[in-house]
């Protein structure tokens, strides 16, 4: 790749995960250092959580919550076009992640509301109606990587991999030192798990 081309990037999230949302201000710093043009779309915890048994009552109760937001996004770009994705991410995220908010009905309506988007489709999150399209997405995201992970999942010029998962985000070009190692190593064949365990949650300043 030469200096002037840009590289396509798609990163799959679910709006209620507190790491994709960290992977995904992570990957807005990247955007203003690195050539890459990002596409945002969606993944649910709670498609990838439904058939499980072991989870207990607090996550259960989460994961049939998570469908609410999700949902709305996908009906939001049915009817409204991609581009609104990205601001209902950034609405609905502000809310949960920052704001600790946790009535998603809540959650959603403030998000039309700010994004200019009919409230009615909030309903959407009750129903099963785009269900469908939400699951494609999903096996589109998880196909690349496969079951073992969760949400975020990137994707770059063929080269897929679950998160990074990093707190707080790097920001300017420590954020794109981040995502050339990403890119390295993923890219890399026969490579398949770097990781340590987890010390601190989600700082989001």
């Amino acid at each position: 790749m030469t200096a002037n081309q840009r590289q396509h990037v798609e990163m799959w999230f679910d709006p209620i995960c507190p790491w994709a949302w960290m992977t995904s201000r992570w990957l807005m710093q990247v955007e203003q250092v690195r050539p890459i043009d990002v596409t945002w779309s969606v993944m649910s915890l709670a498609v990838l959580n439904e058939h499980r048994h072991d989870l207990d009552a607090a996550y259960r109760e989460l994961m049939d919550n998570a469908w609410g937001p999700v949902r709305v996004i996908v009906a939001a770009a049915e009817r409204h076009g991609e581009t609104v994705v990205k601001p209902l991410y950034d609405a609905m995220g502000e809310r949960i992640h920052r704001r600790r908010m946790h009535d998603f009905d809540a959650v959603i309506a403030e998000a039309l509301d700010e994004v200019g988007l009919p409230a009615e489709l909030g309903r959407v999150a009750h129903h099963k109606t785009v269900d469908p399209a939400l699951r494609r997405s999903h096996r589109r995201g998880i196909s690349l990587v496969g079951t073992d992970v969760g949400t975020p999942i990137i994707s770059v010029e063929g080269v897929a991999f679950f998160g990074p998962v990093v707190s707080p985000a790097p920001k300017g070009e420590q954020a794109g030192r981040l995502w050339d190692g990403c890119v390295l190593v993923a890219g890399t064949p026969g490579f398949f798990e770097l990781k340590r365990t987890r010390t601190t949650g989600p700082i989001l300043d």
